[in-house]
């Protein structure tokens, strides 16, 4: 499996683009449908902020966030963003880390996409 050259993907907002929330969630998982379906995949996806809301249960990005995990990329949350919004026990895809841990993704990798 290739990799977008070492690329981490951060996720800082429940949706894509501003306006229209519910075209925004409509967009995200159109895009995160759309990567599932390259051959070529970022190495990681970091989630903060309202990003996290995305790896919850009930969020309709976490089927295809499943599979795209399942692939290998590896999927990181804030786990501060986690605990502010009530939502850590209610995630069911990735791993909880730290902003460290994000930062340190950020340096190993060769380019940051913010969505």
């Amino acid at each position: 499996m290739k990799n977008f050259k070492n690329v981490l993907l951060q996720v800082a907002q429940n949706g894509m683009g501003a306006g229209d929330d519910e075209l925004g969630i409509q967009l995200v998982v159109n895009y995160f449908r759309l990567i599932n379906e390259e051959i070529e995949l970022p190495r990681f996806i970091a989630f903060y902020n309202g990003g996290v809301k995305l790896i919850c249960i009930g969020s309709p990005a976490l089927e295809i966030l499943k599979a795209i995990e399942r692939k290998g990329v590896k999927l990181i949350a804030c786990k501060t963003c986690l605990n502010h919004y009530n939502l850590l026990d209610k995630m069911d895809v990735g791993v909880a880390g730290t902003m460290i841990d994000i930062i340190e993704l950020q340096k190993i990798t060769d380019k940051v996409i913010n969505l």
